[in-house]
């Protein structure tokens, strides 16, 4: 059954409302990394968005059968591994690159779900997906050459942040699957515990260090609330009635809202590399997202 249209335009303005969000934190984030440790800013901001989730979705629980709500969080769960890998490899990867940078890189995983989609089915991409990723890393080489060093070597910044637009290309597809066949509330609730509990366990290979001042909790409150509690229940619930493609799509708006707000905010400077690199990402993407259906 095709979804009713005010449901599909419900869940693009709320697809949209999360891409501005999350576009809006990458100056945030990486102020406040100066103060405290990775994996202890990511386990406070899963655990006290978990703890949101919870208390939001109490009603809904309490008309599911426990057979329903094990699937969702289950399903949430694998789901919750790629987001989780690729927060910490963003997270990590932006005290060695800057918030525009990551903000573009991340972006790439829009061009990558369509491709890890049609590789999933068996399909080869067509001429308008070679295109796309042509143009898409003729853009991220270009915008990074600032950080090129004399072996012409991306940083590891850049490196890890690649990394993390491949998890986040996993956890869009997988989100889309059970979101679609599982209660939203459950999914939603159980990638976010899945997170939390993988960053407890990850305490033990970085040691948590906190300086504790106004950045550093304004970045947690604002990030676990916004960022995560609201934002992954409006895409968990928006991607109940549009596709992975077309998220991803409407997502090409988070790494534009990233390079204007560092410009803006973070007083990065607006350079040409910038400029042609993120030009040719966005171009990409919308070679790839923007095909016939």
């Amino acid at each position: 059954m095709r979804p009713p249209q005010h449901s599909r335009w419900q869940a693009d303005a709320a697809l949209a409302i999360v891409a501005v969000i999350w576009g809006s934190t990458f100056v945030v984030v990486k102020h406040a990394l100066t103060d405290i440790s990775t994996v202890y800013f990511l386990f406070l901001r899963f655990a006290l968005a978990s703890i949101c989730l919870a208390l939001l979705f109490i009603p809904g629980f309490r008309k599911m059968q426990w057979r329903e709500i094990g699937r969702g969080l289950g399903g949430g769960a694998v789901a919750g591994l790629f987001l989780w890998l690729g927060y910490i490899s963003q997270t990590v990867g932006l005290k060695y690159t800057t918030a525009g940078n990551s903000g573009f890189l991340t972006g790439l995983y829009i061009v990558l779900v369509p491709l890890i989609g049609a590789a999933v089915f068996r399909k080869r991409p067509g001429g308008r997906e070679v295109i796309g990723i042509g143009a898409a890393t003729a853009g991220m080489i270009v915008m990074t050459l600032p950080s090129f060093g004399a072996n012409l070597r991306m940083n590891r910044g850049d490196l890890l942040t690649l990394g993390c637009a491949a998890a986040f290309a996993f956890h869009l597809l997988i989100l889309g699957y059970y979101s679609q066949r599982e209660k939203t509330e459950a999914v939603a609730l159980g990638q976010i515990v899945c997170a939390a509990a993988l960053s407890a366990i990850s305490l033990g290979i970085e040691p948590p260090r906190a300086i504790w001042n106004r950045a550093v909790l304004v970045a947690i409150v604002l990030t676990a609330i916004f960022a995560t509690a609201v934002a992954f229940a409006l895409q968990t619930w928006g991607q109940r009635y549009t596709t992975a493609t077309r998220t991803a799509l409407i997502f090409a708006l988070e790494p534009v809202v990233a390079l204007v707000t560092a410009v803006s905010l973070g007083g990065e400077t607006l350079t040409f590399y910038a400029v042609a690199g993120g030009s040719l990402i966005l171009a990409g993407i919308l070679a790839v997202e923007l095909k016939p259906a």
